[in-house]
């Protein structure tokens, strides 16, 4: 099984800054990218940024020059570090694997259980 384990979220003034992070446990062979999505009340799951093996990022526009993603192949993990926090950041973020278990069987994805991130004076 693969677990991942994300911390870091919380209530944050507008202008503030977090670090989201997440580690994923169990067995993985190799990751394929790794990344962060949000979801706020009443709309759907959207992609903030994702890192590939590679180191090659993608974000969303609306976090572009705000947030930073990045990671550790050798630990397993994903940060996203959080610049300039605006009140409609505000959602759960779920941070995600897409990687293959063992040699020879097809990746998937592999999900948090979300961690809260609320933006409010």
């Amino acid at each position: 099984q693969v677990h991942l384990a994300e911390s870091g979220g919380g209530l944050v003034q507008p202008g503030g800054s977090l670090r989201l992070s997440c580690a994923a446990s169990g067995s993985i062979f190799s990751i394929y990218d790794r990344g962060w999505y949000r979801q706020a009340p009443g709309k759907q799951r959207e992609l903030v940024a994702k890192i590939t093996s590679e180191d090659v990022t993608k974000s969303a526009d609306s976090v572009k020059g705000r947030f930073i993603i990045s990671g550790d192949n050798a630990k397993n993990t994903v940060y996203l570090q959080m610049n300039n926090l605006k009140p409609e950041d505000t959602a759960v973020y779920y941070c995600y694997f897409y990687a293959m278990k063992r040699w020879g069987t097809a990746p998937d994805d592999y999900w948090g259980q979300g961690t809260q991130v609320t933006v409010s004076s």
